[in-house]
């Protein structure tokens, strides 16, 4: 009975959405579902989720979407985004074992925490308005804290150094934002079939999160019509990039670990998403010793690539691509049923070693000096082992040489010394003049605005090492503004090194389909990497000092009004009135034993008369009080009037 209401409502869905495509305009919404599956070198496993949405250009600015999410579609209208990126980050991209030159790295290798930047399409004095309303908006979206980057000390407004030249170009980064399932559910909510059907049924929480490395990236772009009086249309990328550790039993160090996708996920695909053009698997397979050399054209020669003596794989594939450096296993999943589902297994036979490629310049970034006043940031570039292998370089003046881009943004309480710039290459300083080709320098403002500087290094294609150091002075916040974690330490988001002579991309000898992973792929993209965060201490006040002074106060002025209060308002008379009552109430018996001890030891009895000693002691008593409590009130009021 389920089975059977569940087949009448997709039955239902294709039928109206068929009927939209009969009435509505000749060009219709289209939702594409891809993944691609990669083995690394450090025997992990590399999930990349792809999925692509495309809204065509309309006339109506409040139209119905089939397929493509409302939320996406207003956000574009009402804030006239152009080009939107917005990433969230757990873990660090391990650029020496996981590729640095390649399409997948260069665009999912994303900062930790989220990262945030955007494009508007209004004029300029209404740019960081947009911004701030677009922060909003995405952060009730996503349920995080993007709202901090509202603010004009959390964001800036790169020209050259980021990517896209615009001066409508926002961007922002919030190192310190966690990632949660919180996230990801309104992510999955904007796919069409969600993750209860398809390629997506794959993300079970606990897999995905257990991984070293995960990043969910919503990529946003307008495309003009070209037609007079139709908008422009819109394309989302949602992208998902994990990197998983199987399990093993193999006690082999060299060996590969053998693995399916119900051994990653712990789940497997019944069926496609029904509302999906197309859903495909791929597989990529990098170093297959004694197949590099061979072309693998024909298609029987194709089918027998996946059981050999180095790997066998659980099915076979509907087609196999041959790329520069490796192979690409194409499986369609539209047979896949609940009786027979689609669990693609990877099973090595013997021990197999490969590398990535890398950038031309590994970078990493750390902090110089000591003490909470000032210190110095320092990045480091070195050369990798494809320095010498990379096309792209700049002949300039008959010179060989790497052009390197570096990107930062410092907070404003990260008082940097932009003249304290120091360059060396190979161990030996160079001037601003040698290596330098281009900087543009945004001081901050304290409390208003953060620092940005963007450089562009020309060096020599034989250069081994690059560092580079600026000086900075760290300032005082106001005790309003530390978090509650202030002891913690403070963070500088991550510095963006790109080149821009190098772009990476997938070199297929064959054509392929329509297919907009692959398509993605196979375009140019920017080889760029992004450095560690910076944590600096920063000066933070005892923050139990407050409660300190005030439970003090409080005392002090508990004992001196109480004391004032009390001598104030006693009466003296009344007192010794009372004591003399009380004595002839409850001095009977007393009075009787002295007159009997008086009789027996032939003494005069004495007339109980007013007790002059208790009235004395009274006397001195108040006297010492209120010399205590006019001691005390000087004190107090010599400590807290300033000299």
């Amino acid at each position: 009975m389920a089975s059977l209401l569940r087949s009448l409502i997709l039955l239902l869905i294709v039928q109206s959405f068929l009927v939209a495509i009969a009435f509505g305009s000749k060009e219709v919404e289209e939702f594409s579902e891809a993944l691609l599956l990669k083995p690394l070198p450090d025997r992990k496993v590399l999930a990349h989720f792809h999925f692509e949405n495309r809204a065509p250009p309309s006339n109506s600015h409040g139209r119905h979407h089939h397929l493509f999410p409302k939320a996406i579609s207003q956000l574009v209208q009402k804030f006239r985004v152009k080009e939107m990126e917005l990433s969230f980050t757990q873990g660090r991209w391990n650029h020496e074992h996981w590729g640095g030159f390649d399409p997948l790295s260069s665009m999912n290798a994303k900062p930790v925490g989220v990262e945030l930047w955007a494009v508007f399409d209004v004029p300029q004095s209404q740019v960081d308005t947009s911004w701030k309303n677009l922060t909003h908006a995405l952060s009730g979206l996503f349920c995080a804290s993007i709202n901090f980057l509202e603010s004009s000390t959390s964001y800036a407004a790169p020209t050259w150094g980021f990517g896209p030249n615009s001066d409508k170009l926002r961007y922002g980064s919030l190192p310190r934002e966690a990632v949660c399932t919180e996230n990801l559910t309104p992510w999955l909510k904007l796919l069409p079939c969600r993750d209860k059907d398809g390629i997506s049924a794959l993300m079970n929480r606990p897999s995905v999160y257990r991984g070293f490395y995960h990043s969910q990236r919503l990529h946003l772009s307008t495309v003009e019509s070209g037609q007079e009086g139709l908008g422009s249309g819109i394309v989302l990328e949602q992208t998902l990039t994990v990197v998983l550790q199987p399990e093993t039993t193999s006690v082999e160090s060299n060996m590969q670990p053998s693995w399916s996708l119900s051994s990653l996920f712990g789940r497997q695909v019944v069926g496609r998403c029904v509302l999906a053009k197309s859903s495909n698997v791929y597989l990529q397979l990098e170093g297959l010793l004694g197949y590099e050399s061979k072309n693998v054209d024909t298609e029987i020669e194709a089918h027998q690539l996946w059981k050999n003596a180095e790997f066998e794989l659980s099915l076979k594939p509907e087609r196999v691509i041959r790329e520069s450096c490796s192979f690409l296993f194409i499986f369609d999943i539209d047979k896949s049923s609940d009786s027979e589902p689609f669990d693609l297994g990877l099973t090595w036979k013997r021990p197999s070693k490969w590398s990535c490629q890398q950038a031309p310049l590994h970078s990493s970034r750390f902090l110089m000096g000591s003490g909470n006043e000032r210190g110095a940031i320092a990045i480091l570039l070195k050369a990798t082992e494809s320095q010498e292998k990379l096309s792209g370089r700049d002949l300039t003046n008959g010179q060989c040489t790497i052009k390197a881009n570096i990107f930062q943004i410092f907070p404003w309480y990260i008082k940097v010394y932009y003249h304290t710039l120091q360059i060396f290459v190979d161990q030996q300083q160079k001037t601003d003049s040698e290596v330098l080709k281009k900087i543009n320098v945004s001081p901050s403002t304290d409390k208003v605005s953060s620092g940005m500087m963007e450089m562009m290094l020309e060096l020599p294609c034989e250069v081994k090492s690059v560092a580079i150091s600026i000086e900075y002075d760290k300032g005082f916040l106001h005790i309003d503004e530390y978090p509650p974690d202030a002891n913690q330490g403070f963070d500088i988001p991550s510095a963006l090194i790109s080149f821009p002579d190098h772009h990476a991309s997938l070199d297929f000898q064959e054509e392929l389909s329509n297919s907009p992973l692959l398509s993605s792929l196979k375009e140019k993209s920017l080889v760029r990497s992004y450095t560690e965060v910076l944590l600096v201490p920063l000066t933070t006040p005892d923050f139990s000092m407050p409660y300190n002074v005030i439970t003090i106060t409080c005392t002090i002025f508990a004992l001196y009004f109480g004391s004032l209060l009390n001598v104030l308002r006693r009466r003296i008379g009344e007192e010794e009135r009372f004591l003399k009552s009380q004595g002839k109430k409850t001095g009977g018996l007393k009075q009787l034993l002295s007159r009997i001890t008086a009789k027996i030891r032939g003494r005069p009895i004495e007339a109980p008369s007013s007790s002059e000693a208790e009235s004395s002691v009274l006397s001195s008593k108040l006297i010492l009080k209120i010399i205590l409590v006019a001691g005390a009130a000087a004190a107090w009021q010599y400590f807290s009037t300033d000299e």
